[in-house]
């Protein structure tokens, strides 16, 4: 077993054995309460049923052999009519002696040593992408069941179906998903999804990201999921694709790209203490110890922000502001100031050239790391106004041929191979004539996240325009493009959109071309273009490739 399973188990064995106490002794007095009348019998025999069974699946999975037969027994007992009450007791004082003996040092230190015989199975070396999502489904109904599996595997995800609560209860303590999609209501009990659920971010000590299927819609069973934790909650028949979207919601991981600080100061020492305190606070910096080298460093590092030293030798903090503000690419970069000047009359003067702010030496760190972050953020978040649609998120259409163009002028120098794919949803007019404008946007953003969670972080992903969609796969050839993308094609087919009380599907086509047999931006474009004109004509939902050898294309199974 992994140490780092061992270690994380361990944990969970010992909180587990720390909790044991407390909640024995409210079971116990639920039971005496219980045989007050009959109305407190039926009233507290769901939490005493619920005990044993809980207490069963987790001593079963953490390996309490004893505590988990005994709770056996237990949750059997309360079934039998009539009601075996010495039993039942005598079970209880059973558990209090076992709980006792795991309290005893030498009694846990048996039990642990115990446990380490419990062996899981090897976790596969993980091959999953950072997009990529390891999604838990426990439903016991199959009727939904392959049609959200497909759906989920549509976009990438590594899904894993269980149908019973204890099966799912077992594999989460061995493997920890990114997401969860729990029924509610199991042949155990009208709430035995969130029950179980609850009893999971108990044992863990944190809330698994989780959406709840029901097939009601009342309050109490609202209540119960938003009582366990849950993130959303959808009522049956779902739709795919709505359960599919808020999957993909709750597991993308905001990007949390470190703030990127180049340093300008002529003293190396103290350009290391300022590195030093922004480099604590989670930023990538660079430093430079001589301004006739900023430009060529800003090329090269392309930071958010830029900490300047008023007082250099050469050329001054202002000087260097003026220079870098007539390049049109870095007029928007926020500069800071650093200097031990203290008269406001100078500060004002050396921050014509539009500097952001000005700190002086020395520096208190939290201001420091306090302005640098607040300007470097409000950068990140204007440029991705700037550089993004704001439909899908993809980059726009200026920005997606930019990237490109420079991804090629470094691939001339490194000779690597790439791909375009021109992307066009088929009959779109249509969709938005025969089920509105909104469809359409659902169609559009699917397609979007659909590229997004399917491709690799590297490439390049760009909305073109209306329902078109541009994409630089990195380093492949045309003819593994065409494979890959192919594969998104026969997914995206089979998705299945609502509008109204209807269901429509849709489907793309795609011209793909290659550098660097297509030297240049345009003429890539232009290749992809053309077989994607190629593409339609030859009766669309198909890849083309255009290569100065053959115009290969990828047909549609079925076509």
């Amino acid at each position: 077993m992994p140490s780092s399973l061992h270690d994380k188990l361990s944990q969970l064995r010992q909180r587990f054995i720390s909790q044991l106490p407390g909640r024995l002794q409210q079971t116990t007095e639920q039971w005496q309460q219980s045989r007050a009348s009959a109305e407190a019998e039926a009233k507290l025999a769901p939490e005493l049923h619920r005990f044993f069974h809980s207490l069963k699946g987790t001593g079963r999975s953490l390996g309490f052999e004893r505590l988990a037969l005994l709770a056996d027994q237990g949750e059997a007992a309360l079934s039998e009519a009539p009601l075996q009450e010495a039993l039942i007791v005598q079970i209880l004082a059973q558990l209090a002696e076992e709980q006792q003996r795991l309290q005893s040092l030498a009694g846990q230190q048996k039990a642990l040593a115990a446990h380490q015989s419990v062996e899981f199975s090897p976790t596969p070396e993980q091959t999953r992408s950072k997009r990529q999502r390891l999604i838990y489904l426990c439903d016991d109904e199959p009727d939904q069941v392959s049609q959200l599996l497909h759906h989920l595997r549509c976009f990438g995800h590594e899904v894993v179906h269980f149908d019973t609560t204890d099966a799912f209860f077992n594999a989460v303590i061995t493997r920890r998903p990114d997401a969860i999609i729990m029924d509610v209501q199991f042949p155990q009990g009208q709430t035995a999804g969130t029950e179980t659920l609850t009893s999971l971010n108990k044992l863990t000590g944190e809330r698994l990201p989780s959406i709840v299927l029901s097939a009601h819609g009342d309050f109490l069973s609202r209540l119960s999921a938003v009582r366990a934790g849950c993130n959303g909650y959808f009522t049956k028949p779902v739709k795919p694709l709505d359960l599919m979207l808020a999957v993909d919601e709750l597991t993308t991981p905001v990007e949390d790209e470190p703030l990127r600080v180049m340093v300008v100061d002529d003293e190396p020492e103290v350009a290391a203490y300022h590195a030093l305190l922004l480099e604590e606070a989670g930023m990538v910096v660079q430093q430079v110890n001589h301004p006739a080298d900023a430009l060529s460093a800003l090329e090269r590092f392309s930071p958010d922000l830029l900490l300047v030293d008023v007082y250099m030798p050469v050329c001054s903090g202002e000087e260097l502001a003026n220079i870098i503000r007539q390049q049109p690419e870095y007029v928007g970069l926020p500069i800071i100031y650093l200097s031990s000047e203290t008269d406001s009359q100078k500060q004002l003067s050396a921050m014509t050239a539009g500097v952001e702010a000005f700190i002086t030496k020395p520096v208190i760190p939290d201001e420091l790391v306090s302005a640098v972050k607040l300007r470097a953020e409000r950068l990140r978040l204007l440029r991705s106004l700037m550089t993004r649609d704001s439909m899908t998120g993809l980059y726009n259409h200026s920005t997606t041929t930019e990237m490109i163009s420079k991804t090629l002028a470094q691939a001339y120098r490194d000779k690597t191979r790439h791909a375009m794919a021109m992307i066009d949803i088929d009959h779109f007019k249509a969709v938005n004539d025969t089920h509105g404008h909104l469809a359409g946007d659902q169609v559009i953003i699917t397609l979007a996240r659909l590229l997004k969670t399917r491709l690799r972080m590297s490439d390049i992903i760009g909305r073109y325009g209306g329902e078109e969609f541009v994409v630089l796969l990195k380093g492949i050839d045309d003819q593994r493009a065409g494979e890959l993308i192919d594969e998104l094609r026969r997914d995206f087919e089979r998705v299945d959109f609502h509008a109204g009380g209807e269901r429509f599907r849709c489907t793309f086509s795609v011209g793909i071309s290659s550098f660097p047999e297509h030297p240049s931006t345009e003429s890539l474009r232009l290749s992809a273009d053309q077989a994607l004109y190629r593409a339609k004509h030859q009766g669309r939902n198909q890849v083309v490739i255009s290569t100065e050898q053959n115009h290969g294309g990828f047909a549609p199974r079925g076509a």
